[in-house]
């Protein structure tokens, strides 16, 4: 199943979130305004609001709740990008400027705290406690790994672990959530383990990829520029894996990289990753955790909506931007 086709089971319900979205964003500080329709319309593929909505009617959910939910995962994940672009110095997201290159680190930072604090605001709305414990340890987790991901930074002895650990918080935590909102909204306390495993292996398969794209991926087609992972020092499993398993030369070469000099170098980095087996080692990692994913679901009653969420799995994997 094409994302396409998958996008199509839905449509009607993505089209109120984007509504949805819209309505929420709105400010009567007209930068809040600015900003936030830049970063929401710049081009996103909208991956965690999507999962909230298949795993709501993949359990059989009727109401409208979903679509709240779907808006407020969006929200957690733009703030996060707002961060993250402040953090990391990045000029490029998705083809365009990023927000920080634009108005600035502060006002980024602030609109950041804006669309977060609005998404709390939302997420009372269904009246579901369970929601709000899930939302919280979320994001509390998110936090976390943002801060072990900068303890990382441009540290070569940083092992697959701990790089699997900032993984498993930073971006699988809000796949978990977003695809525990299904049988939290239905009421299915028998499918919220399935969807917490399904939802943790999938954003595992899929930042898997990313790290394994910012070396091999075309720089317009990937909409960021390659190899900003290594310019801004970021151990990812491609280098980890050269300096378990390259000579001494390539480890050398990658350390330095990493420690100090990553944009300089990026051209013989690359070059080694692509010949090492980095690639083809970190890729199958990707397909088990996507695997892993689709087997978590084998309680699931079947439908075209369970497969759709298979296929989302393979997705994840198999793509080029």
């Amino acid at each position: 199943m094409t994302l396409k086709e998958i996008r199509a089971l839905i449509a009607d319900d993505i089209d109120a979130v984007d509504q949805l979205i819209l309505n929420r964003l709105s400010s009567d500080v007209v930068l809040i305004n600015q900003i936030g329709h830049y970063i929401i319309n710049s081009g996103g593929k909208r991956l965690r609001p999507l999962l909230v909505l298949l795993s709501a009617r993949a359990c059989g959910y009727q109401g409208t709740d979903h679509l709240t939910m779907a808006a407020v995962i969006e929200f957690i994940h733009t703030s996060t990008l707002l961060h993250d672009d402040v953090v990391d110095e990045s000029d490029t997201r998705r083809g365009n400027q990023t927000a920080n290159e634009v108005w600035g680190n502060a006002a980024s930072v602030l609109v950041g705290d804006f669309l977060y604090s609005r998404s709390f605001e939302m997420m009372v709305e269904p009246g579901i406690m369970r929601i709000m414990q899930v939302m919280s340890e979320a994001t509390n987790v998110i936090a976390e790994g943002e801060v072990l991901q900068l303890l990382n930074i441009h540290d070569a002895d940083t092992t697959e672990e701990r790089y699997m650990e900032v993984i498993h918080r930073k971006t699988a935590k809000l796949f978990e959530a977003a695809t525990q909102m299904g049988p939290i909204l239905t009421g299915r306390t028998d499918l919220e383990e399935a969807f917490v495993l399904y939802g943790r292996h999938l954003g595992a398969a899929f930042q898997l990829i990313d790290d394994a794209l910012d070396y091999l991926a075309d720089e317009e087609e990937l909409g960021k520029n390659v190899g900003d992972d290594l310019a801004e020092g970021k151990p990812t499993l491609p280098l980890i894996y050269v300096l378990q398993n390259g000579n001494d030369n390539e480890k050398q070469i990658i350390r330095e990289a990493i420690e100090k000099d990553g944009a300089e170098r990026l051209e013989e980095v690359t070059a080694i990753i692509k010949n090492s087996g980095a690639i083809a080692y970190t890729q199958k990692l990707a397909q088990s955790e996507a695997e892993k994913a689709k087997s978590a679901l084998a309680s699931l009653e079947a439908s075209e909506l369970k497969e759709a969420l298979k296929s989302l799995a393979d997705l994840a994997v198999y793509r080029t931007h």
